[in-house]
């Protein structure tokens, strides 16, 4: 027999599988994080977004809208886009009354596309709850 056979041995491409098996095990939470983290910022530049525009079509028509037909089908419209009930993991509810309005943001499946729930109102504050929807009585997001 030729003892000059090139090729791995099963001991070898064992070895290669669970080096790949570690380094995915390791590397797969973190990218999943990562996923939830631009989710959460995502919302949360939405929800500023939709603030902005309640305040201008506030100063046009003395009141909030609760539906974003009217924040989209202006001329000129006060948000760009389509605004969907779901944007990047999130579910937008716009609700309220016409001295006050609110907006829900929360995770489509929670800890699946994000951890927290976010609220905001007229007062332009954005609060923040995880596992669960936010409301006017959660606390404010931190800057930090």
């Amino acid at each position: 027999m030729d003892s000059n056979k090139h090729g791995f041995t099963l001991i070898e491409l064992i070895i290669v599988v669970a080096i790949i098996a570690l380094i995915a095990a390791i590397a797969i939470p973190n990218l999943v994080r990562s996923r939830l983290q631009a989710n959460e910022a995502s919302a949360i530049q939405n929800l500023r977004a939709i603030i902005s525009a309640e305040g201008a079509y506030h100063a046009q028509n003395s009141e909030y809208t609760t539906d974003f037909a009217d924040l989209v089908n202006a001329n000129p419209p006060f948000i760009n886009g389509d605004w969907v009930p779901a944007k990047n993991g999130y579910l937008f509810k716009l609700g309220g009354t016409s001295d006050n309005y609110t907006v829900n943001a929360d995770p489509e499946t929670f800890y699946i596309t994000g951890t927290r729930g976010f609220y905001c109102d007229s007062t332009g504050v954005i609060r923040a709850e995880t596992g669960q929807s936010a409301d006017e009585n959660s606390p404010p997001l931190s800057d930090k």
